[in-house]
């Protein structure tokens, strides 16, 4: 997945690197599974290409290995795209709060959390809120093997989200009638996809910005208002007993979502990293990029390839020109 250098005279432009340094700079990019993140990943690769004239590489990883390596500052991922908190609080407290070895970016864009059904589905059985997915009825339509349980989406491993809905599931007393599924991604967009085509039910869990607004038309339910009392979540990396000791009934606040990168990245790439410190994002903007990729089917180097050369007044603000 390792993408060519190419070299751009940027020198004259920036008038302090020289084009010879900034060929020099290098980045390795960590990428998780869920597609806003992919396509975040492919976008910074883009800028640090084909404006900075620099060398990135996508790397794959769950959240705790890019955490990880970022901390240990050796280069081997250098930066995580899509940040979510406080869904990954986890890791910023250790290692941007504690170790102090990552550094959190300052320019979030709004993030929203909750589950989804279709809206023909929603609205045939009168499904709105959370609570509803517990009557047998309801439970009964999304049963697609028989097992006596409707099946939900929660998440895919690794994702510290899955662990907050795995909770929920059970503090929202639905465990007599859903059966948490964990999943890649991929493997719930084809489930949505069948399910509205064969007019059955089935919930997951769904966040904005997400292709999934784009490409199907469903809805999210309502969950009680978010307190702080009634959330109370620790993290797997936080304590074995992690399920025992968290409690979640309530929605998810909304969410900052951002980069994060190691701070050796300064040292050895500084060109990048001041990009890295000015880089922002809108919601609208990852919604747009993940549809293009999982929605119309495109390869998501050419999609951030298309939105740098249409939006150069943007970068140019992210490069500080």
């Amino acid at each position: 997945m390792k993408k060519t250098m190419k070299t751009f005279a940027l020198a004259s432009a920036l008038g302090l690197l020289s084009s010879a340094s900034f060929a020099a700079e290098k980045v390795n990019i960590g990428m998780p599974s869920w597609t806003g993140a992919q396509a975040i990943a492919h976008l910074l690769a883009e800028v640090v290409e084909s404006r900075i004239g620099g060398e990135a590489e996508l790397v794959p990883g769950n959240n705790a290995t890019i955490f990880q390596a970022m901390d240990q500052g050796k280069g081997d991922i250098d930066v995580h795209p899509d940040v979510w908190l406080p869904n990954q609080e986890s890791f910023t407290k250790k290692y941007v709060d504690g170790a102090g070895t990552v550094q959190l970016s300052s320019n979030p864009y709004e993030g929203n959390q909750g589950f989804c059904v279709s809206k023909d589905f929603g609205e045939a059985n009168n499904v709105t809120d959370i609570a509803d997915l517990g009557r047998p009825d309801v439970a009964a339509k999304m049963d697609s093997d028989g097992n006596g349980k409707g099946e939900m989406w929660i998440g895919a491993p690794g994702w510290a989200s899955a662990n907050v809905n795995e909770v929920k599931v059970r503090d929202y007393g639905l465990l007599d009638f859903l059966e948490p599924i964990r999943a890649e991604e991929s493997v719930k967009t084809a489930r949505v996809k069948d399910s509205i085509t064969k007019s059955e039910g089935y919930a997951f869990y769904c966040y904005k910005p997400h292709a999934i607004w784009y490409q199907f038309d469903v809805t999210m339910l309502s969950e009680p208002t978010f307190d702080p009392a009634n959330y109370v979540m620790v993290q797997p990396s936080d304590d074995p007993d992690w399920y025992e000791k968290s409690k979640v009934a309530t929605k998810d606040a909304l969410k900052n979502v951002q980069i994060a990168w190691s701070k050796s990245l300064a040292e050895r790439s500084p060109a990048i990293a001041e990009f890295f410190e000015r880089f922002s994002l809108e919601a609208d903007d990852v919604s747009n990029f993940a549809f293009e990729i999982s929605g119309n089917g495109r390869d998501p180097a050419e999609v951030a390839k298309e939105w740098v050369a249409a939006n150069t007044e943007r970068v140019d603000g992210w490069l500080g020109l």
